[in-house]
């Protein structure tokens, strides 16, 4: 039964390859002159080695507008870059595990306001940090336990991991469970809700809750809950060996030139393929690509739903595409806040590129963006390996899609 299954969904995931439409920009209401400027420009940033390549994609009112490959995708062989390469999306997996909470949520499994220690009991008992000079350290206990909300929105205070267990993100040596377990032995940093802190323990604590709650490993939940419904064949916790050619390479700028990474970045050396791997990596280890990541957004535009199918009501997605920061300084980027795992723009400053008040989106260490702009109805997606500064072709590409809709 299970073989007839998976026979199955590859058939279906092949179809949908199959089947994915050329870009109409006209019906997108789109200026096709204006989006046919992206892959020159993006071709532009790989000879002058900016970058190695790049897949880029837009959708408007669910239609695919854009949709291109330019540069390499290894630079060494001369292999261009393809529309279906694989990318590490690293921290755009961040609100797929948002999802899968918000999923549970709505089961009446879990709650936004449940304190974390009623899901995970060896979190009972957390210490709060009250001084810390001279290498002395004094703790209080919190004015009130950390919850999932707290967690969903870089709000608990959890500290980074332990010397110990400090580079899992690297090394994804232990399970998440064990790194959970010591997570949860850990002192918080400040008093829940008084800060924003990017917490990448946090995060993987809230695919902990998944897999309690659900009674399924993370990657099985992500897999079998969100990959499989809405049609995504290409994504990944961990990389099937057949899809290995696929891979696009991390590159890093060594004496002006770009150069393939080793061993001691995010996930290790990429083309070892995290080998023996056993962390799932709720925060930062999703294999995706640009047509699979589409789906998933435009499920988030569609208020929870796509192609008949619904992930989530859309009480829930407003809930997550919410501010949740309020005042706090919070975000990556200039005018933007956070929601629950998602980064929200908030204010003007954030508009620089075209974007609107109120879209919400991720990104990732390598370099990997997407957004969803409720406003304009608009999609994209930007991918690109790069352990460095991409923003300059980032933002190129941002404010070309934005600048190309047609009121």
């Amino acid at each position: 039964m299970k073989s007839r299954r998976l026979f199955t969904f590859l058939l279906a995931s092949l179809s949908l390859i199959a089947a994915t439409p050329a870009p109409d920009p006209a019906r997108a209401g789109m200026d096709p002159a204006q989006l046919a400027r992206i892959a020159p420009r993006m071709t532009a940033f790989s000879s002058d080695q900016s970058i190695s390549g790049a897949v880029t994609l837009v959708m408007r009112k669910g239609t695919l507008a854009h949709f291109e490959a330019a540069g390499w995708q290894d630079i060494e062989t001369r292999k261009p870059m393809a529309k279906d390469a694989i990318f590490q999306i690293m921290s755009m997996t961040k609100p797929f595990t948002g999802v899968a909470i918000m999923m549970l949520v709505e089961e009446g499994r879990v709650r936004l306001s449940d304190p974390v220690e009623n899901l995970l009991p060896e979190f009972r008992g957390q210490w709060v940090i009250a001084t810390e000079e001279n290498g002395v350290r004094t703790m209080k206990k919190p004015s009130r336990p950390i919850t999932v909300r707290d967690l969903m929105s870089h709000t608990s205070g959890l500290s980074p991991a332990a010397p110990g267990i400090a580079n899992i993100m690297v090394t994804m040596d232990r399970t998440l469970a064990d790194a959970c377990l010591i997570y949860s032995q850990q002192p918080l940093e400040f008093e829940p809700g008084s800060r924003w802190k990017y917490s990448n323990t946090g995060i993987a604590v809230l695919g902990r809750i998944v897999e309690v709650q659900s009674g399924m490993p993370f990657e099985k939940f992500l897999e079998t809950r969100i990959f499989q419904p809405l049609g995504m064949p290409d994504s990944h916790i961990f990389l099937p060996a057949s899809k290995h050619a696929r891979l696009a390479p991390v590159y890093v700028q060594k004496n002006s030139k770009l150069v393939k990474a080793g061993a001691n970045i995010l996930a290790g050396d990429p083309l070892q393929f995290r080998k023996d791997a056993k962390y799932s990596g709720p925060e930062h280890a999703m294999y995706s690509t640009a047509a699979d990541l589409a789906q998933f957004y435009q499920m988030m535009l569609n208020q929870g739903t796509l192609n008949g199918k619904r992930l989530l009501s859309p009480a829930s997605v407003e809930t997550m595409t919410a501010l949740h920061t309020g005042d706090l300084k919070a975000g990556h980027n200039p005018g933007t806040g956070f929601g629950l795992t998602w980064e929200v723009t908030k204010e003007n400053l954030g508009t620089l590129t075209g974007q609107s008040i109120g879209t919400f989106g991720h990104g990732g260490a390598f370099g990997t963006y997407g957004w969803v702009d409720p406003k304009k109805q608009l999609v994209g997606v930007f991918l690109v390996q790069l352990e460095g500064d991409v923003k300059p072709s980032r933002d190129a590409f941002v404010g070309m899609a934005n600048s190309a809709v047609i009121p």
